[in-house]
């Protein structure tokens, strides 16, 4: 969906992001091609264009011939300058602590893991998020100056207006935790904090034009599921921005009961613990489990799933029932939403992918309502498994940068 600025004197921050959305998206426009491509006129992109030139965020990138291929004259390209903006991105998995800084072209400057310290010590992880964002800054030579702030990516269900985590399902300990306002507090910057899996599908739309130009629902698969959904050119975030709790689609009705009271919820035989659950039980993993420790829980799963890479006849069941119960959640999805794609990544996807990306496109397509009208494609992420960490880095210069109507709105 493209954009369109409007010509009014009021609205020129407005029009600044049309354009520097623009060049983004693109790679590189001319003066010509963004009055084009956003309907302002040929004075506004030219003083626009120079404000940015001489803040330093783009810059001119050579010369091209007026048309494709053709005579004209010859037109200077604007692109964007990745070394003028950075922003922060925090992913906060109950098992994996993971920080990245990125450019305002998608770039990934610096990225670093850490073990998340303990699921019920809120304290001492804030801690560490502050701590390793500074040696992250540190370490990459960046200036400081160039840093726009820290978006952080974390379990839902969370109070986005107040920066708090309100008791996520695998963070035991964290019970309305201000996260945002300590984070801002001990590192001087602005803080944005958001659902990872929305977090997830704004960087999908950041870096990927196909992604872009369609609606898509992301599927998270870390230590607890999730959906991230775009719909047109607009991230769904809920009345409360707590959208996207795919969890708890039913898709085996005799299945084990769900905190929620239900039985068969995707959230109690898909994620990686309710997988490790299943092979113990069964006898394919020996009974080890410690409570429901993320990182002891994520070690069993890893073996669970190199078990299946061997061949073993139980562990590859185990995956490719949860792999039909996956396809299941999605249709009830793409049937009530009617999406182009679906993107699915997450720390758990890489491990599950050699069986799933068969599996439930297979499934998925003998479910789908509008099936003689239009494929829906499924793929994994681009962006690995970094993607929760570059989605909040993206929140930062998203909301910076890409142009909201609502901001025209005067009261």
């Amino acid at each position: 969906m493209e954009r369109r600025g409007a010509n009014q004197p009021r609205v020129g921050g407005y029009n600044q992001a049309v354009i520097l959305d623009q060049i983004r998206r693109a790679g590189g426009l001319s003066r010509v091609e963004l009055a084009a491509a956003t309907g302002l006129s040929a004075q506004t992109v030219s003083n626009i264009s120079q404000r940015l030139l001489d803040a330093g965020i783009i810059e001119e990138a050579g010369r091209t011939s007026g048309t494709a291929g053709g005579p004209g004259k010859p037109r200077t390209t604007l692109r964007l300058v990745g070394s003028s903006r950075h922003a922060v991105g925090v992913h906060l998995d109950p098992s994996v602590l993971t920080i990245v800084l990125l450019a305002i072209d998608g770039t990934v400057v610096a990225s670093h893991r850490r073990p998340t310290p303990s699921a019920n010590a809120p304290t001492r992880t804030m801690r560490l998020i502050t701590r390793e964002i500074e040696k992250l800054l540190d370490a990459s030579g960046v200036e400081r100056d160039s840093v726009v702030g820290v978006g952080i990516a974390a379990p839902g269900p969370i109070d986005a207006e107040r920066g708090v985590i309100v008791d996520p399902p695998n963070l035991g300990g964290w019970h309305r935790v201000p996260l945002r306002d300590a984070v801002a507090e001990a590192t001087g910057l602005p803080v944005v904090l958001d659902k990872d899996v929305t977090a997830a599908a704004v960087a999908e739309r950041w870096v990927d034009a196909a992604a872009a130009a369609q609606s898509f629902a992301f599927l998270y698969m870390g230590t607890g599921l999730g959906m991230g959904l775009m719909l047109g050119d607009d991230v769904v975030r809920g009345g409360s921005g707590n959208a996207g709790e795919i969890g708890h689609i039913v898709t085996d009705p005799q299945g084990p009961v769900c905190s929620c009271g239900m039985r068969g919820c995707i959230a109690v035989s898909c994620t990686p613990a309710s997988l490790v659950a299943e092979a113990e039980d069964l006898g394919i993993l020996p009974a080890t489990r410690v409570g429901s420790d993320p990182r002891t829980i994520d070690d069993a799963f890893t073996a669970l799933v190199k078990l299946a890479g061997r061949g073993h006849v139980g562990a590859l069941g185990v995956l490719e029932r949860a792999a039909e119960r996956i396809a299941r959640a999605l249709a009830v999805v793409c049937n009530l939403l009617d999406v182009d794609r679906v993107i699915i990544g997450g720390p758990a996807w890489s491990r599950l992918a050699p069986w799933f990306e068969r599996q439930v496109p297979e499934v998925l397509s003998g479910l789908l309502v509008a099936r003689g009208l239009h494929h829906v494609e499924i793929v994994g992420t681009s962006l690995g498994e970094d993607v929760g960490a570059i989605g909040a880095a993206c929140l930062v210069l998203d909301e910076a940068l890409t142009p909201r109507p609502t901001s025209l709105l005067v009261g």
